[in-house]
């Protein structure tokens, strides 16, 4: 999944009905009303929006004909596979009808088209691993993390050894469990999380 760093606009006049579509990194739902509130242009004919926030989603036409506006925008934001995104298209209406067709490209293309020119990063999937490792091995843990850019979340000494919580790419955590396995020559076990 792919997030936005920072809000971007871009503006298109299609039939001399001019299109300002605004998309932003959101949060949370009360984010992307506030952002909707804050950017929604009343003098304007529609202020039609979406937004995706994991599984959480809304969108509204504005006005605009039913499935013509909001549900064109958040399939341009699903489509592209953006999540924690808010899109707010603006329209100015110039006069001459676009038809039902016409307005679904007109909003969903300018989210899509917008999406395409702004900065955003890929959203990585974390995942932790919980270890009992004996103390031979603690420092070998720590250095199997440090090649794996792993995060050691916590470390809770017993007897034995320590309890260990070690965060990492969900990706890397196979080779990570199978690696610290083999420095300590099967003594290191994986505990899973109740």
């Amino acid at each position: 999944m792919k997030q936005l760093i920072a809000l971007h606009s871009c503006q298109e006049i299609i039939k001399k009905s001019t299109f300002i579509t605004i998309v932003a990194p959101t949060l949370s739902v009360q984010e992307a009303k506030d952002f909707i509130a804050e950017h929604s242009d009343f003098n304007a004919t529609h202020n039609c929006w979406a937004y995706k926030i994991g599984q959480i989603y809304r969108f509204t036409d504005d006005g605009e004909p039913s499935g013509t506006a909001g549900k064109p925008m958040y399939n341009a934001i699903d489509g592209q596979e953006f999540d924690n995104t808010v899109a707010l298209s603006i329209r100015h209406y110039g006069g001459i009808k676009l038809g039902t067709g016409g307005l679904m490209r007109a909003y969903g293309g300018g989210v899509s088209r917008c999406l395409q020119s702004a900065d955003f990063e890929i959203m990585q999937d974390i995942s932790e691993v919980i270890l009992n490792v004996p103390f031979a091995y603690i420092q070998s843990v720590h250095n199997i993390c440090t090649s794996f850019g792993a995060t050691i979340l916590s470390e809770d000494f017993n007897e034995s050894g320590a309890i260990m919580v070690i965060s990492m790419l969900a990706k890397n955590t196979e080779e990570f469990v199978k690696k610290s396995i083999n420095a300590s020559k099967g003594t290191i076990t994986e505990m899973n999380q109740s």
